[in-house]
């Protein structure tokens, strides 16, 4: 029951982290670009939010300043790798290195800055998420029946809402002249610079906009966990990555469509994430988390590698078989 009781606050986790994987998505698998600078514009956003909100000003527009702001770190990334010609890999590292610094000047030089519940009024918060929306009293009744109305809180029910927004969106965006010319670009490079495409324009775009969806990613983290820290990005790569990789290969045979495969990624970061909620329930350290991370990673990142291979060998043989019944039947 332990286990149970943490799937709510477990699944609305994973879902504010696969909202960050989708940014990941937009520069792994649209753009082919390795971004690393996730990693910080993630922390960025969350800085934001919460220096904002506990200054006077609007939630909303607090959360729209967060945007802006990874939008700004994934330009900055963009310029480096398209002006000055450095790869996007150690363009994203240099970004992200110097968002460290630029996160605790953001902060007010404090590495970790709280944002209290009780002063500040938000919709998304882990303090009720054990609480239920629905208007019946089961929970002297049924222990099973409270368990399930749990999944019906507040934060949890918004997450799925912003992440259905997010995808209607975005869905909308690449279906687009422009959007079109992105997936192209990271298509086919050659043949998008052959019908006149500016590549580099798109790949800053795709960055920026990358970027931007994971800043707001950590500003509804920051107001879920109730604070925001300097290095709350750190591994935020593997975690994207890990919830890309998982929707693909789970429903990667199911789910064709654009729309989908975002969902996918979505539910990716909900496997991820009550995986990891099992394992600590199991017993596991949390010092080990990230160990486990990078190899649940590692394997799902072989599957696809692994069934290739198999289904190579398996269709070799299958052709000597059928050589050799035809040499036997001639």
């Amino acid at each position: 029951m332990p286990f149970m009781n943490a799937m709510p606050g477990a699944i609305t986790q994973g879902i504010i982290w696969g909202i960050m994987a989708i940014g990941v998505y937009i520069t792994f698998k649209i753009l082919d670009v390795a971004d690393l600078t996730v990693d910080g514009s993630f922390a960025t956003g969350g800085a934001v939010l919460v220096v904002l909100v506990t200054s006077g000003q609007n939630l909303y527009f607090a959360m729209l300043c967060a945007f802006l702001a990874g939008c700004l770190a994934g330009l900055v990334t963009g310029i480096f790798h398209t002006k000055f010609g450095i790869p996007a890999i150690l363009a994203g590292i240099l970004t992200q290195l110097s968002l460290y610094s630029v996160n605790l000047r953001i902060q007010g030089d404090m590495a970790n800055l709280p944002f209290a519940y009780m002063n500040y009024k938000y919709p998304i918060t882990l303090r009720n998420v054990s609480k239920t929306l629905l208007p019946v009293n089961v929970s002297k009744d049924n222990e099973l029946l409270q368990m399930l109305t749990r999944f019906c809180n507040q934060s949890l029910l918004i997450c799925v809402i912003i992440s259905g927004v997010l995808i209607a969106v975005l869905y909308w965006f690449f279906g687009t002249e422009r959007g079109h010319a992105l997936r192209v670009t990271g298509s086919n490079l050659a043949m998008a610079r052959a019908n006149g495409i500016n590549t580099d324009n798109n790949k800053i775009i795709g960055i920026v906009l990358s970027n931007g969806i994971v800043a707001m990613s950590g500003a509804i983290l920051s107001q879920y966990q109730g604070f925001c820290d300097v290095n709350m990005g750190r591994g935020a790569i593997v975690i994207g990555l890990a919830a890309v990789i998982i929707g693909e290969v789970i429903f990667g045979k199911i789910f064709h469509n654009f729309a989908l495969k975002l969902v996918a990624t979505i539910v990716g970061g909900i496997i991820y994430y009550v995986v990891i909620t099992l394992v600590l329930n199991l017993g596991m350290k949390a010092n080990d988390l990230k160990l486990f991370t990078a190899i649940v990673v590692g394997i799902f990142l072989g599957i696809p590698y692994w069934k290739a291979q198999f289904t190579q060998r398996f269709s070799g043989r299958k052709a000597v078989e059928e050589e050799k019944e035809v040499a036997e039947n001639a």
